[in-house]
């Protein structure tokens, strides 16, 4: 109990929190018989088909997907991300699409939100605004034009301070 209200707290006020004892942080995992090391290379295999091979960008990609394309058990994949992340998977998956998505809105200012929103992987737009209104506090259009006032870049430098 102690440590679902630690992990709701650290939530609350948007710091990531991760157990510093991941395999046994789920009731659900006891038995799974996953050992640290075999977590440890399928977080490998999972970040680098996230940053390397942009799976994300599939709009189609489910965990059943990301468990092929990495050739791991999708149980072991799963625990991989909800322990050692501390996330679920579509959580997981739309803070990718939306850190690509703020890099593009910046970078390419004639691209059309809902270009990026497809591009990045996202089907629809409601999930897409609701996502990245989610992990940004803003919608598409006004993080575009924060950005461009460099209102977007300030906020950053005042929570890395």
């Amino acid at each position: 109990m102690k440590r679902l209200l630690k992990q709701l707290v650290f939530k609350y006020i948007g710091q990531e929190y991760q157990t510093t004892d991941p395999l046994n942080s789920h009731e659900k995992y006891k038995k799974s018989g996953l050992t640290e090391e075999e977590a440890l290379a399928i977080q490998s295999k999972i970040k680098k088909a996230f940053e390397e091979d942009k799976i994300y960008r599939d709009n189609t990609i489910c965990l059943d997907i990301l468990s092929g394309h990495i050739k791991e058990n999708r149980y072991k994949v799963s625990q991989v991300i909800n322990t050692y992340l501390s996330k679920n998977f579509y959580s997981f998956l739309n803070e990718y699409r939306i850190k690509e998505a703020k890099k593009l809105l910046v970078s390419n200012p004639t691209l059309s939100v809902k270009a990026i929103m497809y591009e990045v992987g996202f089907n629809s737009k409601n999930s897409f605004y609701s996502a990245f209104k989610k992990i940004t506090g803003l919608n598409p259009n006004d993080y575009r034009a924060a950005a461009n006032i460099g209102f977007v870049g300030q906020q950053q430098e005042i929570q890395m301070a």
